[in-house]
This record gives C-alpha cells, structure tokens and sequence, in this order.
C-alpha cells in the first residue's frame, strides 16, 4: 500500500508538472496569511506553472521564478510581516521573478495544491519553526489580498470554464536550489518502453564535503541510507558500496584515511585527494604483514577469515574479530606484537589485529613470533590512492572525460549488474566541479529503469565528466531535505553495508 501511495503521489506530481506545457498558466492573485507558527503566501493561477526556486548565498532572499507565466490579470501587491521583510517583482524574457526577502532565522517550505491550482510558500523560524513548516503542508485559510474587478473576472471566468484532462508531455525537468552550493533536480523522460524517473543532488565542494560512511558506523552492519545520513548529520547521502548480507562491505574503501574494506578485484572508484579534488580510476588492494622475519600478503581488511587467509580488523571493524577458535590473533599496537590470542580478541582503538589460519599461522607459528616482536602493515593501492584520504570502490566506470565509457566487463561484473535495465546510483563529478549524486528508480510503472550504458548516457547528457556505478537495485536510495527523494523498488528502504554523504563544511 505504501508503494501504491508513493506511485499515486509521484504520478499526480507529473500531471501536474505536464499540465504546464500544455497550456500558459495565468497567475491572478496573490494571497497571504499570518499564523502564530508561520506566514503563508499562496499564489493563485490558472494552470499549475513550471516553477524553479532558488536561495541567496545568505538564505535570506528566495527567488521564485514562474516560466511562461502570464501576468496580465495579476495585481503586484507589497507584503510584509514579522516574517517576511519584502516581496518584489520583475518580469524578464518569458520569466517572471518573485523574490521574497525573509527576516534573518527562516526556514521555507514550497508546495502545490490543486482545485484550484496555486503554489504556497510556507516561512517560519529554522529550529522550533520546522514543526510548523512540517504541520503547514496541510492547508490553511489565507488572507486575499484585495484584488481588481478584472483579477474576479478572470477568475470567475476561469472557474466556469471546465478544462480536459491533460496528458504529461515529456520530458519534464524540475530544479531546486535547496540550499547554498546545493541543487535538486529530477527529470523524467519516456522512451519507447515508457518512463524514466531519475534523481540528482549537485553540491559545490567549496560548501560540502563529501566522504564515506558506514552503517551504523561499523563492519559489519547495515542500516538504511535515510538512518546513515541522519546519525551523521548529512545534508544529503546515496548508497554506496557492494555489500555481504551481513554488511561486510565488498569494495576497497578508505575513510579519513583508514582502510575500512577491500576486494579481489581490481574495480572502479571515486577518491577525493587531501586538497579536495575528485579521482576516479580502478583501483587494487596489495598488503602485506611483516612480524619479526616473516612476510605474508594480507587476504582481506574486515572481511571473514578464509581458509589460508590473513585479515586485518581495526576499530571500523568494532570492538572485536567474532572470529572462531580455529585460528590464531596478533594484537598490535605501536608497531609491535602486544597480545597473542586464538579468536575473538578485542580490537584495539590505537592499533589493529591480525588475524591468521591454516598456512599464513603455521608460518608464524614456525618462526615463533612472540609477544614484543615489531610488526608492519605496509598498504599498497597506488601511488594515486594511496594518498587519497576518502575512497569508495564500486563500478564499473560510467563515464570518463566527459563521454560514455562503461567498462563493466573489463571488471569482471556479474550478469546481474552487466545487463539489462535496473534501478541505478552513481557517483559523478560536472565539468564545472560540481559533485553529483544520481539515482533512477527502475521495475516500477513510473519508471522501467536503465542499463548502464543508458545511466551514462543520461549523466553526460546533464554535464557530468566522471562517473562511477554504484550499487544499484532494492538498494539504489538518495536522500535530502530530511527524507528519500526516489522510490525504492523494494517498496521501502533497503539496509545497506555503506553511504556517501554530504556534510557542510
């Protein structure tokens, strides 16, 4: 029922934004009302507008621009309360621009409503006031502001002329300026199989910092992208890499610094360097252990122990391995051998564990690695990414230099993922540097999904020079403005081993 819910929702949202192309939507009035919690401004028109809002640097000015609206009947009317300071008006090249100026500590919410049609702009104080905003979703009674004979006679003109229903005509582009450096933008198109609804968070990095992060903030663990980006505080977050049903994640993974996973593979992923700029590229995890004389290559970084198999657990891991008796643990801290246990030792917050089994504890076993014994863990990933301070390893490659480059079978990747259409999310970076989050909703009505050629296609198509797939299907989740934006094709949200998040610099 709720997926029913959420479908019926997106597609009256259609509707209503198609409606616009369709016929010249005529703005009559406008309308504002002054409550204990918040101000209300309703704008009255003929047929629902294309409209697209965007904030100033200093979120006190919200510009409100109306496509191919006609304004001849509309009366420009001054407004001003404790909340709002100033409305102003300017009609420019098809474009006409409101710009409401609000008092200094107001948050705004924007919606529409239908029968008849208007477009409502809710202000109230950040904080306490989101309450309100929330709460003011439902309408409210608002103040006409006095209009001319002509405005009545247009209206009443209007309400006695009943109007065919209008099919969407494709495709439909929406954009927000949600935020200062943050935009929001779907876009939903129709080929020859039907829709396509896709999704975009586009941030400037200047303002945002983009970094991994884990659910629940450990390995294993999985939660949805909605709950990562809340516990950290995330203006906005896309699910991000491969994952075990337990949450292990399946990429080669590094936050501030620390490697968190890796992966047999050598695969596709997005870095960002100490000075801010984005690498993409493949990427491989090459470890090694040396304790006292003896040197083994590292089998995993918190992942299960395999038979053979060393692997190293440090604090993103947890508080300890979990691991069974049938091996044997070194504890290092400060460079040196602190404990030897046989399983499930704690993992200690200035060091890490390794971890040993069959062939790789033999061979420590045989050269009598004691307590005291120095130890080094030497990572090797590449010159590029060993320096990069933040990686998500995913794939494959989407889109190189500005054109389509999907290298899906150079990365060994399964059917599953290779063909066919699904939902997707990636991870990309604009020729103006702006960093992008993207998914589209697949195997639903509103939209059938893509194949990876088509998602690249699709980026590029809106200025994206580099991309890289990320996990997609039940999982593909983006999030902003306190909620998910797609509809997941599970019907609700998945939990997932990881996520790229936004935080404000």
């Amino acid at each position: 029922m709720r997926v029913l819910k959420k479908v019926f929702v997106l597609a009256a949202a259609l509707m209503l934004a198609a409606s616009s192309y369709a016929w010249a939507a005529g703005l009559n009035a406008l309308r504002s009302a002054s409550g204990s919690t918040h101000d209300r401004l309703v704008f009255d028109f003929t047929e629902m507008p294309v409209y697209h809002a965007s904030l100033s640097a200093d979120g006190r000015e919200l510009i409100l621009d109306f496509e191919g609206v006609d304004v001849s009947a509309f009366q420009r009317v001054a407004v001003r309360t404790k909340r709002i300071d100033a409305v102003s008006y300017a009609a420019r090249r098809g474009h006409f621009y409101v710009t409401v100026t609000m008092a200094k500590g107001m948050d705004y919410a924007i919606g529409n409503l239908t029968n008849p049609f208007r477009v409502y702009l809710d202000i109230a104080p950040k904080g306490d006031g989101k309450q309100a905003l929330v709460a003011s979703q439902t309408p409210v009674p608002a103040k006409p502001v006095p209009s001319t004979k002509r405005e009545e006679g247009s209206a009443a003109k209007d309400a006695q002329q009943p109007k065919e229903e209008q099919q969407p005509k494709f495709p439909i582009l929406r954009e927000e300026q949600i935020a200062a450096g943050l935009m929001q933008r779907t876009y939903i198109y129709k080929d020859d199989d039907g829709l396509v609804t896709s999704y975009f968070i586009e941030a400037d990095p200047n303002r945002y910092r983009v970094r991994p992060a884990l659910a629940r903030g450990v390995i294993p663990g999985r939660q949805t992208v909605s709950g990562i980006a809340r516990d950290t505080n995330a203006v906005a977050a896309v699910n991000a890499s491969y994952f075990a049903a337990n949450g292990v994640i399946l990429g080669v993974t590094k936050i501030d610094g620390m490697t968190v996973g890796t992966t047999y593979y050598d695969r596709s992923a997005f870095g960002v360097m100490p000075d801010g700029s984005f690498v993409f590229g493949p990427v491989s995890y090459n470890g090694t252990v040396k304790i006292d004389q003896v040197t083994l290559p590292v089998s995993g970084v918190n992942t299960d122990r395999g038979e053979n198999g060393l692997v190293i657990y440090n604090r993103a891991y947890g508080r300890s391995t979990g691991t069974n008796p049938y091996g044997l643990e070194y504890v290092i801290r400060e460079g040196r051998v602190a404990e030897i246990n046989t399983n499930d030792s704690a993992i200690p917050s200035d060091g890490y564990v390794v971890s040993v089994h069959g062939s790789s504890m033999d061979a420590f076993a045989v050269a009598g690695s004691r307590v005291g014994d120095p130890t080094v863990l030497t990572e090797d990933m590449g010159a590029m990414w060993n320096r990069a301070v933040q990686i998500v390893g995913a794939g494959p490659r989407l889109v190189e230099n500005g054109a389509v480059n999907v290298t899906a079978g150079e990365e060994q990747f399964p059917g599953d993922i290779r063909y066919g259409r699904a939902p997707r999310s990636a991870v990309g970076v604009t020729k103006t540097g702006k960093v992008v989050f993207v998914v589209v909703d697949g195997r639903q009505e509103h939209s059938h999904g893509l194949t990876l050629t088509e998602f690249a296609e699709l980026l590029v198509k809106f200025g994206v020079q580099n991309a890289i797939n990320l996990d997609g299907g039940g999982s593909s989740a983006l999030y902003a403005r306190g909620a998910i934006l797609n509809v997941p094709s599970d019907g609700s949200e998945r939990a997932v081993g990881s996520a790229l998040i936004l935080q404000q610099r």
